[in-house]
């Protein structure tokens, strides 16, 4: 009985927040302006936020590039809250397809209740396809569900925000670039060095990768007088580097 007034109130809070945020998107109808909604989009329980975890005005600078991609497929190593999950969804086309790869329990704020999966799923937007693998990423039956989620697409569009350690998000990296298409994008977070933090090493891949690929950076200072950062890399015309040698 307890279990069923759980899911109940659950279902209630969910269906009320989806109602919330079809009501914010009718009043902010362009993906410029709803680049807002994740940051003010208050709910309850587990519904509370999407909040985006990255700096507000880096991830304003990559939505914007990807909006100007306009991407068909989008593949996202590391959902957590989904509010930039929900971001793809508004800069992608309206047939596009959405990849989200998410490890329940992951070290690094991963691991969304099995309750919020419908609420992620409300997040595309008619016509387009979301596709949730709560998995590992570095599991190798995690890249064939990926690739059978694709199908015969190639990423437009990837971001990797889930493992930070060197090893992790290089596995990611190598893993999971190959599908994105020439002249495609792959986003990082965290591409500064976190001294305050030691398990955060994307800075270490991100240094490798301005010799293979053209990038670029968005970095601003956050609210505790941090930088973070956020790297945008281009596959060359030529394709994901098959040689790609990373030490």
């Amino acid at each position: 009985m307890r279990q069923l007034l759980w899911n109940l109130l659950a279902t209630g809070h969910r269906d009320s927040i989806v109602r919330k945020l079809r009501q914010m998107e009718y009043l902010l109808p362009t993906a410029e302006t709803r680049f807002a909604i994740p940051f003010t989009l208050k709910g309850r329980g587990h519904f509370r936020s999407i909040r985006p975890r990255q700096t507000p005005t880096e991830i304003l600078r990559l939505y914007q590039a990807v909006c100007a991609l306009n991407p068909q497929t989008v593949l996202e190593i590391g959902t957590a809250k989904g509010g930039t999950l929900y971001l793809w969804a508004q800069a992608a086309t309206r047939d596009a397809v959405l990849v989200s790869v998410d490890l329940p329990g992951g070290q690094f704020g991963g691991g969304y209740l099995p309750c919020r999966i419908p609420y992620y799923q409300a997040f595309a937007r008619e016509g387009q396809t979301l596709t949730l693998l709560r998995e590992d990423s570095h599991a190798p039956q995690t890249l064939d569900k990926t690739r059978q989620a694709l199908g015969d697409r190639r990423v437009d569009f990837l971001f990797i925000d889930g493992d930070h350690l060197y090893p992790g998000v290089k596995a990611d990296f190598l893993q999971y670039g190959p599908l994105v298409r020439p002249g495609g994008l792959i986003g990082f977070h965290d591409i500064m060095p976190a001294p305050h933090d030691p398990d955060i090493q994307v800075s270490q891949l991100w240094q490798q990768l301005g010799a293979h690929f053209e990038t670029q950076e968005f970095v601003d200072t956050d609210h505790t007088n941090r930088q973070i950062g956020i790297g945008l890399a281009k596959v060359p015309d030529t394709g994901f580097p098959t040689d790609l040698q990373l030490t």
